[in-house]
């Protein structure tokens, strides 16, 4: 598991000692919204994500890290990738944050970090995300970074019994800035 480095943060891997902190915003239906998982109901559920986490980084199906605040030590998220299809370079990412830390522009600097990694790391071609068509602030951060809208999946997620439109995104590697 890679650990890496941005102005304000550090994404590591996830640990048990996350559990408390991720039961806190996945517990929280702001965070959840557009999320596409129900709320944790338990300390142990969050306990059995960390370790689904595990295993799919065991599976070579994908990597979940914590993002940390440098300054204060705190676990304020995580962010990832999974879908991964290293025979076709690609895979999708996803995060989030704890609502506390909205607006700073730390999702910004974790996903562009995650994103430097997987085309640097994994050689990937391309990164996609799948978004909730309501959530525009993820629509808003991806299309800042150069995500492209490709198109609507419908009633492509399902969350609280209700089926739900997403916009897929994606991203190629020669279009990333950083290329």
């Amino acid at each position: 598991m890679p650990t890496i480095e941005t102005e304000r943060l550090v994404l590591r891997e996830l640990v048990e000692e996350d559990a408390p902190v991720l039961y806190d915003y996945f517990s929280d239906k702001h965070v959840l919204a557009y999320y596409g998982m129900e709320p944790l109901q338990s300390l142990h559920e969050a306990k059995a994500m960390i370790e689904n986490f595990h295993a799919m980084v065991e599976k070579k199906q994908g990597m979940r890290l914590a993002i940390v605040e440098k300054e204060s030590g705190e676990t304020i998220g995580t962010c990832g990738f999974h879908n991964y299809a290293p025979r076709h370079k690609r895979a999708e990412i996803g995060y989030e944050l704890a609502p506390s830390h909205w607006g700073k522009g730390l999702a910004t600097e974790a996903v562009e970090a995650l994103i430097d990694h997987l085309f640097s790391a994994h050689q990937l071609s391309r990164i996609g995300a799948v978004v909730f068509i309501e959530n525009v602030a993820s629509r808003t951060l991806l299309q800042k970074m150069g995500f492209q809208e490709e198109g609507v999946l419908r009633e492509y997620m399902v969350q609280s019994g209700v089926a739900h439109d997403v916009i897929m995104h994606a991203m190629l590697r020669s279009e990333w800035k950083k290329s």
